[in-house]
């Protein structure tokens, strides 16, 4: 279900005791609570437990204005470590963040529909983002390109290639200039909001797009770097059979941040070094089963390179309902680095580990507001044969409405 979808069924909602209404609010809300037994948490403190536990509460406030006008927001709560990428930094703490805070506008010709959307936005790359509520996600974790900090930074410049082989995975400090110490890289596609515009269009099948937003799926930017950072990102898809789609989606724009702009070749800006990616999605669902899956292959512009560092990302799911409450479900995904050169000509095959993410879980709907469900996620960096990074969780989902209500 797209996010538009998603928007409208809420709004209509709030009409279930008035269904002449026009004007009404609805606020969905998923609270989830879970455990983590993990090595991730000693990662940074040999001296942690390896058990954890946290709870995650996401309001979905929509408020319908009329036929045409909405506006929805998604605003999570959650404390930490709750996600799997949560517990290599364990520091128990409350965080909240915005995901989605937009107004809408929507309208129907002959079985065409379009919405136009302003604020913040989900990015429109690809197609795993509309399932980042604990309920659409029959697992626990996430796919990798979607939460894995590669060993690239935003705000600090690369030598050359050796100096890109001298980072790790969440530990990242290169020489060439911009923020002090080492920290985590970029994420190449973030799970939360962009400031932006959107226009969506679907008719017989078809389903199409495209965004503007301020920074990068890999970094965002403020309102008020509109002008440097305005940048584009689309997608599209074409329901083959009920059962069957296909999309793909594009997006491309400066990633760099501001404060290394003083640090860029004399005459260039931040928009000569842009970040790009490309991405197929699947979609198949038949009886009991549900499959989907993505590749995506991402290109991080830099200065002092020839060929940049790019990343390619893949993963295919699968979902089997043994009863109508009931199911079994596993994710295997691939994360792989690409070829660099620098300017000086010194090259190397791939510029990270690659990583293998492989996870199984377990799920039962207790009753229609409750879900139970229990994973084993193993993550494997080439080189490295330990199982420190596997993680087993469990967590319990509930959704209920806290307000539902309806006016003239």
């Amino acid at each position: 279900m797209n996010t538009s979808a998603f928007v409208l069924m809420a709004a209509t909602a709030v009409c279930v005791h008035a269904q002449e209404a026009d004007f009404g609010i609805s606020v969905p809300v998923t609270v989830s609570g879970g455990g983590l037994s993990t090595r991730r948490l000693q990662v940074t403190d040999p001296g942690e437990s390896t058990l954890s536990g946290g709870f995650r509460v996401l309001l979905y406030p929509t408020l319908k204005l009329g036929s045409h006008w909405f506006g929805y927001a998604a605003v999570q709560s959650r404390l930490e470590p709750y996600f799997y990428y949560d517990a290599f930094q364990p520091r128990h703490q409350l965080r909240t963040d915005v995901l989605q805070a937009f107004a809408g506008y929507s309208w129907h010709i002959g079985q065409t529909a379009m919405v136009v959307k302003a604020g913040k936005l989900s990015s429109a790359f690809g197609a795993f983002p509309l399932r980042y509520d604990d309920v659409q996600n029959p697992l626990l974790d996430q796919p990798l390109s979607y939460v894995t900090a590669i060993p690239l930074r935003a705000d600090q410049i690369a030598c050359g290639t050796r100096d890109l082989l001298r980072q790790f995975y969440g530990s990242v400090g290169e020489s060439c200039g911009g923020a002090a110490g080492r920290g985590p890289g970029l994420t190449p596609v973030t799970l939360y909001g962009l400031p932006g515009g959107q226009v969506e269009v679907s008719s017989r099948g078809l389903d199409g797009r495209l965004q503007l937003t301020v920074g990068s799926p890999s970094n965002s930017q403020p309102w008020s770097l509109a002008r440097q950072y305005l940048q584009w990102a689309a997608g599209a898809g074409y329901t083959i059979r009920h059962d069957l789609r296909v999309g793909v989606s594009g997006f491309r724009g400066p990633y760099l941040s501001p404060s290394v702009s003083a640090l860029l070749p004399s005459g260039t800006i931040a928009r000569d070094f842009p970040a790009s990616g490309l991405g197929l999605d699947v979609q198949w669902a038949r009886g009991r089963w549900t499959l989907s899956g993505e590749m995506q292959r991402f290109e991080f512009r830099l200065p002092n390179f020839v060929v940049s560092p790019s990343v390619r990302s893949s993963y295919i799911e699968a979902k089997s309902m043994l009863t109508p409450r009931l199911f079994l479900a596993g994710r295997a995904g691939r994360l792989r680095a690409g070829r660099v050169a620098d300017s000086q000509n010194i090259t190397a095959a791939e510029w990270a580990p690659s990583l293998t993410g492989i996870e199984m879980s377990a799920g039962s709907w207790v009753n229609r507001h409750v879900l139970v469900k229990a994973s084993y996620g193993i993550l494997h960096s080439e080189g490295d044969s330990s199982t420190r990074f596997n993680v087993l969780g469990i967590q319990v989902v509930t959704t209920l409405h806290a307000l539902n209500q309806a006016f003239r």
